[in-house]
This record gives structure tokens, sequence and C-alpha cells, in this order.
């Protein structure tokens, strides 16, 4: 059992701040820009909170980690936050980083609301302490394949670095299509480079090809490979990890990067709430905003209205997570027991399929939009 007691850090005198850690790959190798979105939707979150009077009274306050993806520095960080007396745990995007910071915050009895990890197995067994906001990965890699499958593709390669993350992805795909007569090639990016992934492709008869590795390296190489090879000039690129959601993507490769579906987790249109937020979040970042920074308002809206309505003691957070119905941005959020996800899920998100428009590679085009 998790222990019970109040950290040594915890503080609940009147006016005294109530903290959240939030966890965000902000440094390389970490995808920095989606750590950027998650921490702007978190920092308008809160701000917005202090603004309404804090948590009966008391400011919400953010100690912010840095994970550069490494699950193990979120492993110290998770623990050093603990030690700090935050009421719960908040962040990370990387799937394999957020796992890692879930045991944590399992082992410790730290409430941890997770924003954008998708991973199935978030921990190893069933928690009482981990609740989820994004999509387990079998959701929307599901969708996915049928989009694949709908559009003619069945013979479907996979160019996949070695990770947890990817393996799983690459499970998900083939285990989905091959009922319908559908198969999946890997290639290894890393052994091949992106001339010798081409000549696979080429040689192999597969018609689409998933982009399973990180950005801008090795995906940017890839896809100039691809797109400058004539013997691929039919072959659909795709990437369902969202990689053509940020701007680097754009900037990096312009119209050899429009056409590559992607998954993102939005609603086919904003609400009033999530329209105004939308409005703030491009004022801070300068441009559009991506579904990360939406998932980070919303991680801090569910955390502020339990903090509000059970306490600030963590057990009593954990233990509120099947009683929540919260308005965000993207649809009520409560949580339950999905089948095979051992955390409390918010399911489902909304999910889209998308890609950048060819004709104007700073638009996204909506291919198919997943209902929760």
């Amino acid at each position: 059992m998790a222990p019970q007691a109040s950290p040594a850090g915890h503080d609940d005198s009147p006016g005294s701040p109530v903290r959240i850690g939030v966890l965000a790959p902000l440094t390389r190798p970490g995808w920095t820009e989606a750590g950027q979105q998650l921490l702007a939707g978190v920092e308008l979150a809160v701000d917005e909170v202090n603004e309404s009077g804090g948590i009966d009274g008391r400011p919400l306050e953010l100690l912010v980690r840095d994970t550069a993806a490494d699950p193990q520095r979120a492993e110290a960080a998770a623990a050093e936050l603990d030690a700090l007396g935050v009421a719960a745990l908040a962040g990370e995007y990387h799937s394999v980083v957020a796992r890692a910071a879930a045991g944590r915050a399992d082992a410790l009895g730290l409430p941890y609301l997770c924003t954008s990890g998708v991973l199935d197995a978030l921990t190893d067994e069933p928690t009482q302490w981990v609740a989820r906001l994004s999509p387990a990965q079998s959701v929307g890699w599901r969708l996915y394949a049928d989009f694949l499958l709908d559009a003619g593709h069945r013979r479907i390669a996979v160019a996949a670095q070695p990770s947890v993350y990817w393996a799983a992805g690459t499970r998900i795909v083939r285990e989905h299509v091959a009922p319908r007569g559908g198969s999946v090639i890997e290639l290894d990016p890393v052994a091949l480079g992106p001339a010798g992934v081409c000549d696979a492709l080429a040689d192999s008869g597969a018609t689409a090809l998933l982009l399973l590795v990180g950005t801008p390296e090795p995906a940017v190489p890839l896809v100039r490979a691809v797109r400058s090879d004539p013997r691929l000039g039919e072959v659909l690129l795709g990437a369902p990890a969202g990689q053509p959601e940020f701007a680097q993507w754009a900037e990096l490769l312009g119209a050899d990067g429009a056409g590559i579906p992607f998954l993102r987790y939005l609603p086919a249109r904003l609400g009033e709430l999530g329209s105004r937020v939308e409005g703030l979040l491009r004022q801070r970042l300068g441009a559009a905003p991506s579904f990360v920074a939406f998932e980070g308002y919303d991680t801090v809206t569910v955390l502020a209205e339990v903090l509000r309505t059970h306490g600030t003691e963590r057990k009593r957070v954990a233990d509120a997570w099947p009683q929540l119905a919260v308005e965000g941005t993207r649809g009520t959020v409560r949580f339950s027991r999905a089948p095979g996800i051992g955390v409390w899920q918010w399911a489902w998100p909304p999910v889209q399929i998308t890609d950048r428009d060819p004709a104007a590679p700073d638009r996204f085009r909506v291919l198919r939009t997943a209902a929760p």
C-alpha cells in the first residue's frame, strides 16, 4: 500500500500556495515544441484559477521540471516534487516517460494526472493514484489503421525506431489490419538510413509508410528522401504520433510535410470554452495552439476542481477521480475504468485524423473525426 502520510514539504496553512508539480520535455532530446505547448496550456489555466480566487483563497503554484524525454529524470523529478509537498503531479508528453512517472507516483502515493502519454499500460498494475486525459494508444491507432484500410492500403510499411511506444504502435496496427487482409512490414531506419528505407520500400510493394520515429531527426530526412524518390510517388506517408502537428514540421519541410495524416485529440468544432481558450493560447504562443496545449489547460482545470471540491489531501484527490464531471476545452471529462487500462481514464477524448493541406501547408484538413 502506498504511503498516506503528508509529505515533509506539505503546508495547508491559510494563504499558503497549493503546489502542483508539472513534468514536461523542455530540452532536447525531448520533443521541446510539445513541451512548450503543454506548459502554455498549464500556465494559462493556473493564471485563470488564481484570478478567480485560487483554491479556497490559496493560490495555485506550479513547480515545473524538465524531463528531456528521459524516464529516469522523470522518476527523480517525481520523487523531488513529492518531497516538496505538491498536492498532485501533472503533465508529460512522451509516453515512455509518462509511464516512468506514473510508476513512481503510484509507489509514492502521489496523485498524477497524465496529460498526453498514451501507452495502454501506463502502469504495471491497476492503481488508484493515476488518471489520464489522453486516449489509450490502442484507441487512436486502431482508428488510424481503419483509416488506412478504408483508403485501400493493405500492405503497410513502418519505419520504426527502437522504443516501447513505437513497438506498441506497430503491434496495434498489425493486429488490427490482419483480419481484413492487411500486413505490416517493418523497416529499420537506423540501420538502413533514408536511402535504404526508400530502396526497401520500393521493393516491398507497400502503399503506405508510417513514420514511427522522432522529429526532426530522423523524420525530416526520411520525408525528404521519400518525396524525392520517383519510385515512391504514390506511397502515402503517415505519422500517427502527430509529428506534423507542430510548426517546426512545416518550417523544415514546407510542401513536403503536407498530406501526411496524423492523430490529434480535438473535436470537430470547439465549444465556447474551447474557442475562448484557443484565442488566449494563440496570444501566448504567437501561433495556433496544438492539441497538447488544450490538454495542458484541461489538466489544470480538472485538478483545480478536485482540489476545490475534495481538498488538498492526496488520498482525497485520488479517491475523487471517478466522481468528477469537469467541463474542459474538448468536452466533459469523466474518469472510469476502461477495459485493459490500469489507470482512471477519460474514455474517450475526441480523436481526429488530420493532415496539412497540400494547397496551403500552414492549414490543417480534418480527414476523419471520431466522437467520444
